[in-house]
């Protein structure tokens, strides 16, 4: 009997909040969704964490530093069906930052914004309004 195992890729997304409930997102300039918001995130390099691949991928995308102490988990994203590219893994992490911190769309971000909780983009891609809800429902 052959075992078939899944390629699985390893990611990971954060939530940066504001005190004053608003959420960075950046516009993704690639497929898929391309053109949809997202929260920022990547993949894990070798021989990396997730929380350090977190606070990288944040500072890549929005120009938002943030150390592994300001990073907290909220949970593991793992639908099979989650990415129309294959298996991905996300781990999620979120950190409360400053209202009024300057962000720079970098790396693959079309541009990079504060939403206000309460007026979010129609869409968001991946699972992403999914881990969005969960931080928020676990932020105090």
């Amino acid at each position: 009997m052959t075992e078939t195992f899944a390629t699985i890729r390893y990611t990971a997304d954060v939530v940066a909040l504001t005190p004053d409930r608003e959420v960075l997102l950046i516009q993704r300039g690639w497929p898929p969704h391309e053109g949809a918001w997202a929260l920022p995130g990547g993949h894990v390099d070798p021989g990396e964490t997730s929380l350090a691949a977190a606070a990288r991928e944040l500072a890549e995308e929005t120009g938002v530093t943030v150390t592994v102490h300001d990073l907290r988990p909220i949970g593991v994203w793992d639908a099979p069906d989650r990415d129309p590219r294959g298996r991905y893994v996300t781990v999620a992490y979120a950190a409360v930052v400053p209202a009024g911190t300057t962000i720079t769309a970098g790396d693959d971000a079309r541009t990079a914004r504060w939403w206000p909780l309460n007026n979010l983009p129609e869409r968001l891609a991946f699972d992403h309004a999914h881990i969005l809800s969960t931080a928020v429902a676990s932020t105090p």
